[in-house]
């Protein structure tokens, strides 16, 4: 792989821009969000799974901007809500939600459930797709864990301050950038998507 390779993120996003960041740290990327991209149509996310909206936001990133385009759609899924907020995590308690609104929603409609039957994950789905606007590769990650009664801790973002990583006491939230990002969904996806870009073939799949 080249030095600095240039990837565009699909996303506004400056905190999950920043995570991405974090842990590609020391790897020859160089990440832009779409800040730098102000005229890039936003993606409807129409699809039904995590990999469905990834796939489109890459694909129509890389399509407007000509070059390699990442993209990750993420959300929190709860047992005792057959799997709720999923992929409407983003805009769970109605469009133009931001991350108070939709965290209250969540802890409003847990109301009364015991601590044993709050389990939940984060999962994350990122597509990379080639300058043509093809998707050439998609990465997977999940990070078990539980729900709490209230919101703990000062950093991270979204569902964070409430969700306890499986194994730990502290909320995401609670935790520094970097125990987070050694465990965090989107840790385990960007490994693989690491080894990818590290393979001789990755140059030839996007075309560079």
């Amino acid at each position: 792989m080249p030095e600095n390779l240039r990837i565009v993120v699909a996303t506004r996003n400056r905190h999950k821009l920043e995570e991405l960041r974090r842990i590609l740290s020391g790897f020859p990327v160089e990440l832009e969000g779409l800040d730098a991209w102000p005229a890039c149509p936003e993606v409807e996310e129409t699809g039904e799974s995590f990999e469905e909206n990834a796939s489109l936001k890459a694909s129509l990133v890389a399509g407007f901007t000509g070059l390699p385009a990442l993209a990750d759609d993420s959300g929190l899924e709860v047992d005792a809500l057959g799997g709720a907020p999923g992929v409407r995590s983003a805009r769970y308690a109605g469009t133009g939600a931001n991350d108070r609104k939709n965290l209250e929603k969540l802890l409003h409609e847990l109301e009364g459930v015991p601590a044993g039957k709050r389990t939940a994950r984060f999962s994350t789905a990122i597509a990379l797709a080639a300058p043509d606007g093809r998707v050439v590769r998609t990465f997977h990650g999940r990070a078990e864990g539980t729900i709490g009664f209230g919101p703990k801790g000062e950093t991270g973002f979204g569902y964070d301050p409430v969700f306890y990583p499986l194994g730990y006491e502290m909320t995401f939230a609670q935790m520094g950038p970097a125990r987070k990002d050694a465990i965090s969904h989107r840790a385990h996806a960007l490994r693989q998507l690491k080894a990818f870009l590290s393979s001789p073939d990755s140059r030839l799949l996007l075309k560079l």
